[in-house]
């Protein structure tokens, strides 16, 4: 598999372009869907923190870019990130279980925070980066195993899809070469 500074030049641009354009794109949706329905109605704290929220992701891409040695270190990253954003957004948007008003919902937020404290823990190392997606995804099952038992609500499919995203992340990163 080629490093990323093999890849770095016309590919690399077009993937950064992607990931920052796509971002903005998701920011300004939101704004054109409010001219054509009632349905979309935020507010410019909505805008503020969905940008804080798409600057952070474009931010760990980038941390990613210079940090990783090989593409599966990057995709890792890719799939981890997005399964922190979309449980991050998801839970603040509409709930994962009900509204998003519903107290059992704060449960979810703690999977993303285990996952990067471990990452900080690991000090991104490939290695230390599985384990902690290994740790968010048997976080991930716990937190729904839980709530499905306390009565609190069922959430098996996030779960499930989320579950795999993190053992996915965590396999990816268990092959990748990175810095020591």
């Amino acid at each position: 598999m080629k490093t990323l500074r093999e890849n770095e030049g016309l590919r690399g641009k077009v993937v950064r372009s992607l990931v920052w354009g796509g971002a903005l794109v998701l920011l300004v949706l939101p704004g054109v869907a409010m001219q054509y329905t009632d349905e979309v109605r935020w507010t410019a704290q909505d805008f503020v923190f969905a940008g804080i929220m798409l600057l952070a992701v474009c931010l760990a891409y980038e941390l990613a870019a210079r940090r990783a040695r090989d593409n599966r270190y990057m995709l890792a990253t890719g799939i981890a990130v997005g399964a922190g954003f979309l449980t991050i957004w998801t839970n603040l948007a509409v709930g994962i279980l009900g509204s998003e008003d519903n107290p059992a919902n704060l449960w979810f937020f703690v999977v993303p925070v285990m996952a990067i404290a471990g990452a900080a823990v690991a000090r991104l190392r490939p290695r230390g980066l599985a384990a902690a997606m290994q740790l968010a995804a048997a976080a991930q099952f716990v937190i729904g195993l839980g709530l499905s038992l306390t009565g609190l609500g069922n959430a098996w499919v996030f779960t499930g899809l989320m579950c795999v995203a993190w053992l996915t992340a965590a396999a990816l990163f268990a092959r990748a070469r990175g810095r020591s």
